[in-house]
């Protein structure tokens, strides 16, 4: 029995984790932790074999807690399950100690076989992802796959939760940022997109595609 720590500060996320684990003989879920700083102190305190774990968090991100986690138990095996498939998340997410990168959406399947994988100290990765790596080690350069690669990551991360309804206040909690550091962003994000306001970016970035995740 595999037994599970799921990440992630969405609770109809970990309900899907619960169910999904819930239908098979195979995995079990022993902890939910919705911040980094929980996934430590869950981690250290309950020992699962696999970690499923989301990168765009509160307190702490999932980079640092990653990171922090493989330090102090290297056999836990972490296995990000994202919306983010940006090529420095998953270098970042690989360098901090992570076996595997999957993005929300995978399916049933999928998901368990990634799971398993990682609890037998396997490394997988969604079919996208797995693509642009072995395109990497055969010609040393990355795909640009980016929508808006003009953004930095964190503009980018903000349009993301402003297409997904967050207002200012969220954005700035969920980030651990001020808001006006978020406002800062926001019109950085507007002058890169040629936009007036928070309306139009939004269409913009629905157009793009943007949002069709969630």
């Amino acid at each position: 029995m595999i037994k599970i720590l799921v990440v992630d500060d969405h609770p109809l996320f970990r309900e899907g984790i619960a169910t999904l684990l819930q239908s098979t003989d195979d995995a079990e879920l022993i902890g939910e932790a919705t911040n980094g700083k929980e996934a430590i102190e869950m981690a250290d305190r309950l020992n699962p074999d696999v970690i499923l774990m989301d990168l765009n968090l509160p307190v702490l991100n999932g980079i640092d807690a990653i990171q922090s986690i493989t330090r102090r138990k290297p056999e836990i095996g972490i296995l990000v399950l994202t919306m983010f498939d940006d090529n420095d998340l998953v270098f970042a997410a690989l360098k901090a100690g992570a076996r595997g990168y999957l993005l929300k959406g995978a399916n049933r399947t999928e998901t368990l076989r990634a799971i398993s994988a990682v609890s037998n100290g396997e490394s997988i990765f969604s079919p996208q992802i797995a693509g642009r790596l072995l395109s990497y080690f055969r010609t040393g350069q990355l795909k640009e796959t980016l929508i808006f690669p003009e953004l930095t990551e964190r503009e980018r991360h903000i349009l993301e939760l402003i297409v997904d309804g967050k207002d200012n206040p969220e954005i700035a909690r969920k980030l651990g940022i001020s808001l006006k550091t978020v406002r800062n962003h926001l019109s950085n994000i507007y002058n890169k997109l040629q936009v007036a306001n928070r309306a139009e970016a939004i269409e913009q970035a629905r157009n793009e595609g943007m949002g069709r995740k969630f």
